[in-house]
């Protein structure tokens, strides 16, 4: 029997916590980052209702900003949301802002009813003024690209420079999520990114990955234990985020083109938002907007391709050169 036969075979017991490997996991990660990136964390009041736990780099303070904002899923510090390695290629150019957005993490809350990309925004403007943080860049993953673009909306030229943007549909319709549900074998896209068992969670890296190898090795047990160690806490709250969004309630894309030069990092086999969407995106968000196709990538380019990912992206902002109009390109 082949070892992802045997592992996917054995039973779904959930592990007791003195047995876990998650917190072993976020331990070790805590220490990557603390350590060997240099990074600190702290909790920020960004409004009188909101909080943000956020981490950052202590950076010459001549150094540029980014601001990184994760997908949907465990919490930014998490590796698959971004990978140690990419970090720190970044951190080499860049003071580094990594916000966990609200409820993603236990010191990032609202009392707010609003579960909009547009609180989550107003979020991260809040943070950024709390810590005294004028001009930066962007860089938005998945469900963080959406939120990126409505920052890049909000605060305009005067204080967002160049904006990446990577395997976020922000020009999502109601018709992709009902596809994407197809495509999960659930009724609701919700089922997909938020969720309950092993067999989804099985399914959504499935979609996520472009390696077969990654959903087929690992156990039901593991799993499992991921599943109630990340996906549990603050799980109301969360799926109220997804049925929250602004974008694809409608027939037709609920976005506007923006003002700064913009970066679109894609995988070629992105099955979440496929590569359609980013050829449509391209010509929504404007004329100074680039894309870059990775091959035999899906929806994490970050992680399966961390090297080109970050190449990508320190050419894009740091380099002095307009965008020409209608550039595309696909990376090997």
């Amino acid at each position: 029997m082949p070892i992802s036969s045997f592992f996917s075979s054995l039973p779904s017991i959930p592990l007791p916590s003195f047995v876990s490997l998650i917190p072993l996991y976020e331990s070790y990660l805590k220490l990557r980052f603390t350590h060997h990136l240099g990074l600190s964390s702290r909790i920020v009041k960004v409004s009188p209702s909101a909080s943000l736990h956020f981490w950052s780099t202590a950076a010459p303070s001549d150094r540029p900003v980014l601001v990184l904002l994760h997908g949907f899923g465990p919490t930014a510090s998490a590796l698959h949301q971004f990978p140690v390695g990419l970090l720190r290629d970044l951190s080499e150019r860049f003071r580094l802002v990594i916000p966990d957005l609200l409820f993603f993490h236990p010191g990032s809350t609202t009392t707010s009813s609003d579960r909009s990309e547009l609180s989550q925004a107003a979020a991260i403007v809040g943070l950024l003024d709390a810590i005294h943080v004028e001009q930066f860049h962007l860089l938005g993953t998945s469900y963080g690209g959406f939120v990126a673009c409505r920052v890049a909306s909000t605060c305009g030229t005067e204080r967002v420079g160049k904006v990446v943007v990577a395997s976020s549909g922000v020009n999502m319709r109601r018709r992709n999520n009902e596809e994407l549900a197809r495509k999960a074998g659930v009724e609701h896209v919700e089922e997909v990114l938020m969720p309950e068992t092993p067999a989804r969670l099985r399914r959504l890296l499935e979609l996520a990955v472009w390696s077969p190898k990654i959903s087929r090795i690992l156990p039901d047990f593991a799993l499992g234990d991921a599943l109630n160690k990340m996906y549990l806490p603050n799980r109301k709250e969360k799926l109220e985020l997804l049925k929250g969004l602004t974008l694809g309630r409608d027939d037709t894309p609920n976005i506007t083109s923006l003002e700064q030069d913009v970066l679109l990092i894609w995988g070629e086999e992105d099955q979440l938002f496929p590569l359609e969407m980013a050829l449509e995106l391209k010509e929504i968000l404007g004329k100074k907007v680039k894309l870059e196709v990775i091959r035999k990538t899906s929806h994490v380019p970050q992680i399966e391709h961390p090297k080109k990912f970050g190449k990508l992206v320190i050419d894009f902002l740091c380099g002095s050169d307009q965008i020409p109009s209608n550039s595309q390109r696909v990376r090997l």
